[in-house]
């Protein structure tokens, strides 16, 4: 199912602090699947479980190609209270892989066939803005919603100075 266009500029719905998490692999060894195959299995089965539970916090992600080598999901969440949850729950998969992957480290197992990276962000309000031209909501405007550009102001500066407390009108 493909995702019919918004005619005309709109922008994201976001009010507050925006919390954005990158978090990929990179395929060193082509040659390893036994060793990368089972993390990018891993990658999608903890969406599938986000989805699953929107109490979790993931409000939308893009998944993204870097290279034939990386692959990588740029997720952006509620808070990052939900984040850390997210990630140090027993009861979540994150905790079984990671567990798994600190276990293999330690016994050696790990020969650098996989690597896998994350980067977090905290955006202040004020310090992001989107535009998006006939486009169905993506990333920012998936995750909190889309509306016309001028409930936001017309060029980026005004984007970027719209406040939740204080909206323009």
């Amino acid at each position: 199912m493909f995702a019919k266009p918004v005619l005309g500029r709109t922008t994201a719905d976001t009010e507050g602090d925006v919390v954005v998490l990158l978090i990929g692999m990179r395929i060193n060894h082509f040659w390893a699947v036994h060793q990368w195959l089972p993390v990018m299995l891993a990658m999608f089965r903890m969406l599938a479980e986000l989805a699953r539970d929107s109490d979790r916090g993931l409000l939308g992600r893009v998944l993204l190609t870097a290279s034939p080598r990386t692959y990588y999901v740029v997720q952006y969440w509620e808070s990052k209270d939900k984040l850390y949850a997210y990630a140090a729950a027993p009861d979540t998969l994150h905790h079984k892989v990671w567990g798994t992957v600190n276990g293999k480290e330690r016994a050696g197992k790990v020969r650098g066939h996989v690597g896998i990276w994350h980067e977090a962000y905290v955006v202040p309000e004020g310090s992001y803005e989107s535009v998006y031209g006939d486009m169905p909501a993506f990333g920012l405007a998936a995750a909190h919603g889309q509306v016309p550009v001028e409930r936001r102001g017309r060029s980026a500066r005004d984007r970027f100075a719209h406040r939740s407390d204080n909206p323009p009108g």
